[in-house]
């Protein structure tokens, strides 16, 4: 029979099956591109790009994060004792909390681990939930924070990065290449075809591995979660209350709309909507349905 646990071991295994794959697409666009080029060079020098660029962010995630969306510190008791009694059971340090006001109810966690994370929360969450559902929804962000989530956002988000920058790379080298791409005969010819439909095609599939462990990672850090509170109804009651306010948070953008608590843009909010969407919608979401999450919290 099915329980919390079996969810919880299932979607760690299933995230690490999605890595495995990517890292797979990864090793298979190195091998062509250094057979059309016959120099790996231009890899080496993309991976350490990519490498570099997101090393930075993930460093100084937190504070452009908190900028962007205007979140300042605040003290509220309520929250204060409700996360310091998670952070107890969880056995996690106590994360600074900061406040976003905005109506649209929601909620993040950000930080590169445990000792330097982040706990925002808007306004409008504040004024809907009452107290066991925003312990369900504080109890959620705590366990992207024990679960690493921050780490393998990090992971992805550099996989994603090196198989775009090179796919971009190689595309605009074929300017430059002229009539030195059939030196190599039909077998030239065939490399190059290869490589240029990876080229189009890899960010593309990379960009869904990562939606797609995103995705997995909400329904882990809500069976985490329900572990914390023992009050799995507590989070399907704020979620079902958040999916009933349509309007999107105004400061929402693509680059952080998967570290919240549900799409901050407000696209596939509603049980109803949420039961016609389109297969392909869902595939390009950032979350899974909130009516999915709710039928996992309730079974």
């Amino acid at each position: 029979m099915a329980t919390i646990y079996t969810h919880k071991s299932e979607n760690i295994w299933k995230t690490w099956a999605l890595m495995t794959v990517f890292f797979g697409i990864v090793i298979g666009i190195g091998f062509v591109f250094s057979q059309v080029y016959g120099n790996p060079t231009i890899l080496y020098v993309a991976v350490l790009f990519s490498i570099i660029m997101n090393v930075v962010s993930y460093w100084f995630s937190d504070r452009i994060v908190l900028r962007l969306h205007h979140a300042q510190p605040v003290e509220n008791r309520e929250v204060h004792r409700i996360l310091e009694n998670l952070c107890i059971t969880a056995g996690l340090p106590m994360p600074r909390f900061y406040l976003i006001d905005d109506p649209a109810p929601n909620a993040f966690a950000t930080g590169r681990n445990a000792e330097h994370a982040v706990v925002v929360v808007t306004t409008g969450l504040l004024n809907i939930l009452e107290r066991s559902e925003l312990e369900g929804v504080l109890a959620h962000e705590l366990s992207h924070i024990g679960n690493r989530d921050m780490l393998v956002s990090t992971v992805a988000v550099v996989l994603v990065g090196f198989v775009s920058i090179v796919s971009d790379i190689f595309m605009r080298s074929l300017w430059f290449r002229g009539r030195d791409r059939d030196d190599r005969g039909n077998a030239g010819a065939i490399l190059m075809l290869v490589g240029v439909s990876l080229s189009i095609l890899a960010p593309l599939f990379a960009t869904l591995i990562h939606l797609a462990i995103s995705r997995k990672r909400e329904f882990l850090a809500d069976a985490s979660g329900s572990l914390l509170t023992r009050y799995p109804e507590g989070l399907a009651r704020a979620l079902e209350k958040i999916s009933v306010h349509s309007q999107p948070l105004r400061t929402a953008t693509n680059a952080t709309a998967h570290l919240f608590l549900e799409n901050p843009f407000g696209a596939d909010r509603g049980s109803d909507t949420q039961s016609r969407t389109p297969l392909l919608v869902r595939l390009f979401s950032t979350h899974p349905p909130i009516s999915d999450r709710v039928r996992a919290l309730r079974s």
